[in-house]
């Protein structure tokens, strides 16, 4: 059952977290859209810049100031060139996908929505590219409507297109779906929304731990990502902006280093990316994000989607040949998240009696009720592969399943 184009094993060996136990069974770790595992390149890392560079970024008089700077400002630059971003001014630093977004909404949104105006979000979408957009639509009079999404989880194109006019200036929709792997095609999205006029921001937090992107091929107006879901920390985030459009975006906030000079009489802002990046930053968080970059330059991403695919093909796969399972967001295109129901069971109790079995997987609506309420349901079991899981974790899964079963049923 093993791949012999992509060496797991040695893919693991990486990842200390793997290694353990859990109710005194071997962690079987399947939560990976919630968040991924961190390398050791990563650890050592951002213990590397605490034990020896730790210092505020920028203006710094000092040797430490200067070498945490370069790391910083080095981070920046791999994200922007594993983007294939045109310049490292177009990323700016957030705390996460939801601040990224966030900030679009409220700086992009306050500045340019108008009464009358119109914000299309999939129906499929992550609370966080819902929210935010409903409460700029409340304070500048636009509208926030969903694009519909069929029974097997896929956006409905044709409704889609249907929607589309010169009225509508945002189009928001993920890049994959965090509760159902479904992947969407931002490309013809990004083209048919670009065709009315609109701006499109792709939520990227659930696509770029399983293949690369390229922001300028994919002409997307914004692109957003959390470090966390791509081998790196937690607490930092990433938004990708066309220069054009950043430049005439106010400030999201105020206070040091997005100024350029500040008096009572009036302030002027910093250049990109700083006019967006007030206080100071998660420095070690950026360090270990260019950590985790440097990691995945390094393995063959091919290969690791290769096995990721063959993973969720044979849990599918497995699932058919269950009695009582059901899989909810059976997209043709979908990366390896598997979220699915146990007949008469609610899927926090199956939760607890994979996790008292040492199986990891997240349970709930996966912040994303709205498709949970079209599919009439309180949510899913959700098993989400990355490249560092096995087929035999895979088969302890379906056997913690039936296990689970004899307690449920």
């Amino acid at each position: 059952m093993a791949d012999a184009a992509f060496d797991v094993e040695k893919i693991r060996a990486d990842f200390p977290i793997l290694h353990q136990q859990v109710n005194g069974q071997p962690l079987v770790y399947l939560d990976n859209a919630a968040t991924t595992q961190k390398p050791n390149a990563v650890i050592d890392a951002i213990s590397d810049y605490y034990r020896n560079d730790n210092s505020n970024v920028h203006r710094g008089a000092h040797a430490l100031a200067d070498r945490a700077t370069v790391k910083f400002e080095a981070a920046r630059e791999k994200v922007a060139a594993f983007l294939n971003a045109p310049s490292a001014r177009q990323i700016i630093w957030t705390r996460g996908t939801t601040e990224s977004i966030n900030l679009v909404a409220a700086s992009w949104g306050k500045a340019f929505l108008q009464p009358g105006d119109r914000i299309l979000v999939s129906a499929m979408e992550h609370h966080s590219n819902i929210v935010p957009w409903q409460l700029v639509a409340a304070i500048t009079g636009a509208k926030v409507e969903a694009i519909p999404v069929d029974a097997n989880g896929n956006i409905n194109m044709l409704a889609f297109d249907s929607m589309l006019d010169a009225h509508v200036k945002m189009v928001a929709v993920g890049h994959v779906s965090n509760a159902m792997g479904t992947i969407n095609p931002v490309e013809k999205i990004v083209t048919l929304a670009h065709a009315v006029g609109a701006r499109v921001l792709i939520d990227g937090a659930q696509s770029l731990s399983h293949w690369a992107v390229d922001v300028q091929a994919l002409n997307c107006d914004f692109y957003v990502f959390s470090a966390h879901k791509l081998f790196g920390p937690t607490g930092l985030g990433v938004l990708y902006g066309k220069e054009d459009l950043l430049n005439v975006m106010p400030p999201y906030q105020g206070g040091g280093e997005m100024i350029e000079t500040v008096s009572f009489s009036g302030t002027t802002f910093n250049q990109l990316p700083y006019k967006f990046e007030a206080g100071t930053p998660d420095i070690a968080g950026a360090i270990g994000l260019g950590a985790a970059i440097d990691y995945l330059n390094g393995i063959d991403r091919v290969a690791a989607a290769a096995h990721e695919q063959a993973l969720l093909r044979y849990a599918e796969g497995r699932a058919h040949a269950t009695q009582g399972l059901k899989l909810v967001g059976t997209a043709t295109h979908k990366t390896s998240v598997m979220s699915f129901l146990i007949e008469g069971a609610h899927p926090a109790d199956v939760g607890v009696l994979l996790d008292k079995q040492g199986v990891a997987v997240r349970t709930g609506n996966h912040c994303a009720q709205p498709i949970m309420d079209q599919f009439g349901i309180p949510g899913t079991v959700r098993a989400s592969f990355s490249f560092y899981n096995t087929f035999d974790e895979v088969d302890r899964l379906f056997a913690a399943i039936e296990k689970a079963k004899t307690f449920l049923l």
